[in-house]
């Protein structure tokens, strides 16, 4: 059967080398496509010791837990809930304080507890840890929060409807939660946070004179956790699906690795190759795994469809790694061993159709384009780690 999802491996170089050249634009200059918005955060990389109350906000659910981190490191508790009327057209910021509140009233909450908050949406770091929200993304538009701090309203607005007392927030990125937890496994030259779950992104460290965009914060120095907000990266070699479901999206011209790659948009790709078939509008990449677990219930033609979508979304994740390893290559010339600590349904699922887990597709296609780079004695090995997210936002309040 024909694919036209099929990447050569000259292709994915392409990528991979147009990812690292963005990525380098993006430490440079402020608003261009890869943003690499730098956290101004120094984890401690020597042990953090500490309690801390965690909020993660991600694309459908909201968290709240207390965690505390040192010899051991421990979850009490945690409140969870669905969010997704985030989503509802008129829904307000004051919506979605109260939602967070009602969570958080369900924990035994430490007095003058510091808050570490995953939010899982483009923000800008502001030098006292708290951040600024660039704009929603995942079908959010909640009205005048974009351009505001994140961390500080909504402590004010918790202060007085919850019976917790709160004073420090630190506000990071939940592909800087992953970043941080990865300091967990010890021993690495370098690092990288990723998520490939409902949208996608990578976040790594830089030494901060890499970074001339940040050359006048005198009162910042030492390496620099940087999101990359890579879900934003626009990579050559998309086909005319991709151009089609670009166009039939509320963000047109945005995200679009993140509408190649991600959980969101891989049933929407799928649609766009058989239009005519009145497929389910809501159909997204936990569809496609059913088709491709369970193959005698559908027809052929979209079962392989379906593992090409998903065999191209492991291709392009492992062309951006490989893209980003360039660029910490040329940051730290010794680097020889890298951790990626990855997070994501998507990332660590398994099909039937062909046996595959997409994790094993990653790694195969990465080590081909490292080896094609000249970086085939760079070691790269992914894991993965129970609550990245809560471990690493409580690392960042606690640092």
């Amino acid at each position: 059967m024909n694919n036209q999802f099929a990447l050569t491996t000259s292709q994915l170089l392409d990528i991979a080398r147009n990812l690292r050249q963005k990525v380098e634009t993006g430490l440079r200059e402020d608003g261009t496509e890869i943003k690499c918005l730098p956290t101004y955060i120094h984890p401690n990389k020597d042990g953090i010791k500490g309690e801390a109350t965690v909020f993660d906000l991600g694309g459908t659910n909201f968290r709240a837990a207390i965690v505390s981190v040192g010899e051991e490191t421990k979850i009490t508790g945690i409140a969870e809930k669905d969010i997704t009327e985030m989503k509802t057209s008129g829904f307000t910021e004051e919506d979605l304080y109260n939602s967070q509140a009602q969570t958080i009233n369900q924990l035994n909450l430490p007095k003058n507890s510091p808050i570490g908050y995953c939010f899982s949406y483009p923000a800008k770091s502001l030098i006292n840890g708290d951040a600024e929200l660039i704009t929603w993304t995942k079908g959010v538009n909640i009205a005048d929060m974009a351009g505001q701090p994140i961390g500080e309203p909504l402590v004010e607005f918790l202060n007085k409807n919850t019976n917790g007392s709160f004073n420090k927030i630190a506000v990071v990125n939940d592909t800087i939660t992953s970043l941080f937890a990865g300091l967990m496994n010890p021993g690495y030259d370098a690092y990288i946070g990723l998520i490939v779950g409902t949208g996608t992104n990578m976040a790594t460290f830089f030494p901060s004179e890499y970074i001339p965009k940040i050359k006048d914060l005198a009162s910042w120095s030492g390496e620099t956790p940087v999101n990359l907000e890579s879900g934003n990266f626009n990579p050559p070699h998309l086909t005319p699906l991709d151009e089609e479901v670009d166009a039939n999206s509320d963000n047109k011209g945005f995200q679009r690795f993140e509408k190649a790659i991600s959980g969101m948009y891989l049933g929407r790709v799928f649609r766009a190759a058989f239009p005519h078939d009145g497929l389910d509008i809501n159909l997204d990449a936990a569809g496609l795994s059913r088709m491709m677990n369970n193959p005698e219930e559908y027809k052929l033609e979209y079962v392989e469809t379906a593992f090409q979508i998903y065999e191209r979304s492991a291709k392009l994740v492992a062309a951006s790694i490989a893209g980003l390893v360039l660029n910490l290559n040329s940051a730290y010339p010794s680097v020889k061993k890298i951790q990626v600590l990855a997070e994501g349904s998507l990332f660590w699922s398994k099909v039937k159709a062909h046996d595959t887990k997409y994790v094993d597709m990653v790694n195969a296609c990465l080590n081909e384009l490292l080896a094609e780079c000249g970086l085939g004695d760079t070691k790269v090995d992914i894991s993965r780690i129970e609550n990245a997210n809560l471990i690493g936002a409580a690392m960042s309040v606690l640092s």
